[in-house]
C-alpha cells in the first residue's frame, strides 16, 4: 500500500471545509492539560529492512509460550493449534467477512455461525447459544444484565472465585445500573462458601455467578447451587474460563445451570498478549427471547433448499430501544470460526483426550510440587489443569528466579488478592511435557531435584 502524506494545500483545505482555521482548533475540546506537547519518541526514520530488524530484536526480549516453558493460565492457556486452522480461516471469504446482515451473499459466514452455535450447545448442554460475545469477561457481564431481565430483580451474588478481572468488568458494566452486586466468600477448599451462600440467598436475588472451574482452578459443586439458587427463584450464571474442562466434566447444562458463558480462546485461538479472544454464551430455550447479541437459525428458501439467517437480533438496531436486551455490536466472527474448527477437528473423542492429558499432566505436578519442602497446595478442592501453590518466601522472588531459568512459572495472585503474597497460580497443558515439570519442579528446589 503507498502511503502519500498530506500535503500543506491538501490541510488547509480541508481545515477550510469543516470551519476552522488550525489543526489545534480540531482538538480545542480536548484539556490543553491532556495534550501531549512534544513530538513522539520514535527516533529517525529508518528503512524497511532495519525496521524489521529492530522490532525482531525488541520482540526477542520478550518472554513468550515459544522461548520459556509456560506455566501460564489464569484465562489464556497455552493449547496446541492444529496449522490447519490458519489456513482454512485464511481463506479470504472468511478473513474479510463482516457482520453478516444479508443472508442472500452470507451463507458461508452464517452456516459457520450457526455450526458454531451448536458446537456449543453440545458443549455446554444448553438449549441455544448466540453468535459469540467479545470474550469472556465480557460475556459474564452481559450474563447478569440477562438474569436481570429475566427475573426482575436487582441483587446478584458473585462468587469471589471467580476471575477478578471478570468481576471488575461486571461491576464496569453494572456501575450505574443500581444493581446490588454482592460477593460471596471461599471456603478452605477454594470453592464458592455453601453455608455463606445459602445465607446470603433470598427472594430478591436474580442470579448466582460462579466459576467452573473457578480461577484458582477448583471445580465448583454445581448442582448444590443451582438447587440452592432455583429454591428462591434465581438463575445459576456458570462462567467457563477454561472450556478444554468440559471434555471430561459434566456440562453445566446437565448440572442445572440457567445462563452458561465463558472464554473460547482455548479452542484453536492465540494467546496474541490477551486478545482477541471470544466469549461464548448459552441459554435455556425459556430465556431465548433475554439473551444479548445474534442468533443465527436454519430454514428453507420457496423451492426448498437450506439456507441460514439471522433468527434473533435483539439490539436496538432491530428493535425498539425499550425492548432491546443489549447494545453489544458483533460477534467475534473470526475467532468463532477458528473455535468452531478446532471443536470439529477434534470432536468430542478428541476434546476428552486433550482434557485428560491437562489433568493427568497437572495431578502430576501437584503431586511433585506438594512433595517439595518449603512449598506446599493450600487449597483441598478438586481441580482440572490449575492450581494454588504457596511458597514459604514471597512468589515475586520464587517466578522471577524461575523466569531466569526459562521457566514461567504461574501467576503470582498477590496481584489480584492481598495477603497472598506467597501464593501463585500453575496451569499444566497439554503443551507441557513431562520434563518441562520435572524442570519446574528442580527449579523450584533450587536444583535440588
Amino acid at each position: 500500500m503507498r502511503y502519500i502524506p498530506h500535503t500543506a494545500e491538501d490541510v488547509r483545505q480541508m481545515l477550510e471545509t469543516v470551519g476552522v482555521t488550525s489543526v489545534d482548533d480540531l482538538f480545542a475540546e480536548i484539556p490543553s492539560s491532556l495534550r501531549l506537547r512534544r513530538s513522539l519518541a520514535l527516533g529517525e526514520p529508518l528503512a524497511e529492512s532495519e525496521l524489521l530488524k529492530k522490532i525482531r530484536r525488541l520482540a526477542a526480549q520478550n518472554a513468550t509460550a515459544d522461548t520459556h516453558a509456560s506455566f501460564l493460565g489464569g484465562g489464556a492457556y497455552n493449547h496446541f493449534i492444529p496449522a490447519v486452522i490458519d489456513q482454512l480461516i485464511s481463506r479470504s471469504e472468511f478473513y474479510t467477512a463482516y457482520t453478516p446482515y444479508q443472508p442472500e451473499i452470507s451463507q458461508g459466514t452464517l452456516q459457520a455461525i450457526y455450526e458454531y452455535q451448536t458446537l456449543i450447545c453440545q458443549l455446554t448442554g444448553m438449549d441455544a447459544a448466540n453468535a459469540s460475545m467479545y470474550d469472556g469477561a465480557s460475556g459474564c457481564a452481559e450474563a447478569v444484565l440477562m438474569a436481570v431481565r429475566a427475573t426482575g430483580r436487582r441483587r446478584i451474588l458473585l462468587s469471589s472465585a471467580l476471575h477478578p478481572e471478570y468481576l471488575a468488568t461486571v461491576r464496569t458494566y453494572c456501575r450505574y445500573l443500581d444493581l446490588d452486586l454482592i460477593e460471596v466468600p471461599c471456603d478452605a477448599g477454594g470453592g464458592t462458601d455453601g453455608a455463606a451462600l445459602l445465607r446470603l440467598l433470598d427472594d430478591r436475588t436474580a442470579a448466582l455467578v460462579s466459576g467452573y472451574p473457578n480461577f484458582f482452578g477448583v471445580i465448583e459443586d454445581l448442582s448444590a447451587q443451582a438447587a440452592a439458587v432455583h429454591a428462591v427463584g434465581g438463575r445459576l450464571v456458570t462462567v467457563v474460563q477454561e472450556p478444554i474442562a468440559l471434555g471430561l466434566l459434566k456440562s453445566p447444562g446437565e448440572l442445572g445451570a440457567d445462563i452458561v458463558v465463558g472464554e473460547g480462546q482455548s479452542f484453536g485461538i492465540p494467546l496474541s498478549y490477551g486478545g482477541p479472544y471470544l466469549g461464548f454464551f448459552a441459554v435455556r430455550q425459556g430465556d431465548i427471547r433475554s439473551m444479548p447479541g445474534r442468533l443465527v437459525g436454519q430454514t428453507c428458501d420457496r423451492e426448498g433448499r437450506r439456507g441460514f439467517v439471522l433468527t434473533l437480533a435483539t439490539r436496538e438496531q432491530h428493535i425498539r430501544r425499550e425492548k432491546a436486551t443489549s447494545n453489544i455490536c458483533s460477534n467475534q466472527g473470526l475467532c468463532a470460526l477458528m473455535a468452531t474448527i478446532y471443536l470439529a477437528l477434534l470432536g468430542k473423542a478428541g476434546i476428552r483426550e486433550v482434557a485428560g492429558h491437562n489433568l493427568a499432566k497437572a495431578e502430576y505436578a501437584k503431586g511433585k510440587i506438594a512433595a517439595l519442602p518449603g512449598f506446599s497446595l493450600p487449597l483441598s478442592g478438586t481441580t482440572f489443569n490449575e492450581f494454588v501453590v504457596e511458597a514459604d518466601e514471597g512468589a515475586a522472588v520464587v517466578l522471577e528466579r524461575l523466569e531466569k531459568e526459562g521457566i514461567l512459572g504461574g501467576i503470582p495472585l498477590q496481584r489480584y488478592f492481598a495477603g497472598m503474597d506467597k501464593r501463585f497460580l500453575v496451569c499444566v497443558t497439554e503443551q507441557n511435557s513431562r520434563e518441562e515439570i520435572d524442570a519446574l519442579v528442580s527449579a523450584l528446589a533450587g536444583g535440588k531435584q
